[in-house]
């Protein structure tokens, strides 16, 4: 190609705001977390940091020792801080901050940065397999469990 001749090639500028906004748009959800009898808050074990407990601590209006002490456990095999757990009729246990007559989060808005970012994906595998039992059951409060 002769020097005269050169090929001109578009560059797209990327803002870090055009980029957030990217981001924000894959991000949306194609669930519904409130209609969810909290299959993930059954884990047993729902790793927690300093931050997790300190925005506990401030939600309850109490200590940081004191959200440590009422809200968390040590996990010895792990080596991790976890959030507590209480039965559950469901799934046998759940996280303590999970009200299990309403089927929800008590801290949302508090809740750990672990339970913020779940899950990853846009769509939930507990989600989508719940709406489809319920779909079958023919019954739209029909929590499905796997065991026995």
């Amino acid at each position: 190609m002769p020097a005269t001749q050169r090929r001109i090639i578009p560059i797209k500028l990327v803002t870090a705001v055009t980029a957030a906004k990217k981001k924000a748009k894959k991000k949306k959800p194609a669930y519904d977390c409130r209609k969810c009898p909290g299959y993930c808050c059954s884990y047993p074990l729902i790793e927690v940091n300093k931050r997790d407990v300190a925005r506990l601590a401030k939600h309850f209006e109490i200590t940081y020792e004191q959200a440590e002490k009422r809200y968390t456990r040590y996990d010895k095999s792990e080596k991790a801080i976890a959030l507590r757990r209480q039965k559950d009729k469901h799934f046998g246990h759940i996280c303590k901050m999970f009200d299990t007559k309403k089927r929800q989060c008590t801290v949302y808005e508090a809740r750990p940065g672990v339970c913020r970012e779940y899950p990853v994906a846009k769509t939930c595998g507990y989600y989508d397999f719940l709406e489809f039992e319920r779909d079958q059951q023919e019954d739209k409060k029909f929590v499905a469990t796997t065991n026995s």
